[in-house]
């Protein structure tokens, strides 16, 4: 059976752990080359141990999605090791500081922009004249619910992923001459690592944390990695060819309400 994004080639940012990780590992299991990119380097390299051992291709880059230079060598490096460069995860990311707008500095403001909004700029930027020159290509930028709704909480977060959802319908429209699609993908709360760690520090005890956090979706329980990886599966593959600037809502009913 033919595989779904056989032969492609993928870069991921923000590959290490959690959501993309699950991308990496999967978009790999369905024939793309993938180049597993994050600050994280040991992790980065147990991604790639993981899918070469399942029979993959993948390689790590060290990556500072927020460092213009950095990015363009390793996009560069990327086209040379892998022939091309045909799908975009933008999925690097950080949560930032929970206060009130007032009370944020902005250098606390402008550290969580650096990374999520002018990294995915900058990947996006850098990875536009390799597809151009294949004239075909996949950008994925993880936006969230966040970027559809508010919460009262994570000021930096929510402007930053409203940000994204935008830059995604915009591109779209300047790109798909090139016949390269850009989507954005809005998750619900995810079972991380990340997520995780918040649970383990949060004062009612993990427990408590998740079953707060499962009883805001309708359905009755958070997300899991998968889940966000099959929908970033699909917008990679050609069987959304007709999807471009689009939002792929995965969150349990979370909008819905």
């Amino acid at each position: 059976m033919m595989k779904r994004v056989d032969q492609k080639t993928a870069v991921i940012t923000g590959a290490a752990n959690g959501i993309g990780k699950a991308a990496a590992l999967l978009l790999a299991e369905q024939g793309a080359k993938v180049a597993v990119t994050d600050l994280n380097d040991e992790d980065g390299q147990c991604v790639v141990a993981e899918i070469e051992a399942a029979g993959g291709v993948a390689k790590f880059w060290h990556l500072d999605t927020s460092d213009e230079d950095n990015v363009q060598k390793v996009f560069s490096d990327v086209a040379r090791e892998f022939g091309s460069i045909d799908i975009l995860v933008n999925n690097a990311g950080i949560a930032g500081v929970n206060k009130p707008t007032h009370e944020i500095s902005k250098k606390e403001w402008e550290t969580l922009m650096s990374i999520n909004v002018t990294g995915v700029f900058l990947c996006t930027k850098h990875v536009i004249p390799y597809m151009q020159k294949s004239s075909t290509g996949s950008i994925i930028n993880l936006s969230s619910i966040y970027g559809l709704v508010g919460a009262a909480d994570l000021p930096p977060y929510h402007a930053s992923k409203g940000a994204v959802r935008l830059m995604s319908k915009n591109d779209a429209l300047i790109y798909a001459k090139d016949n390269i699609r850009v989507n954005s993908v809005h998750p619900g709360f995810i079972w991380t690592p990340l997520v995780e760690a918040l649970a383990k520090d949060s004062p009612e005890g993990p427990e408590a944390f998740k079953a707060e956090l499962d009883s805001r979706h309708p359905i009755g329980h958070v997300g899991a990695p998968d889940d966000i990886a099959y929908g970033v599966l699909y917008l990679a593959s050609d069987e959304s060819k007709f999807v471009t600037g689009a939002e792929l809502v995965i969150d349990g009913g979370y909008t819905a309400q």
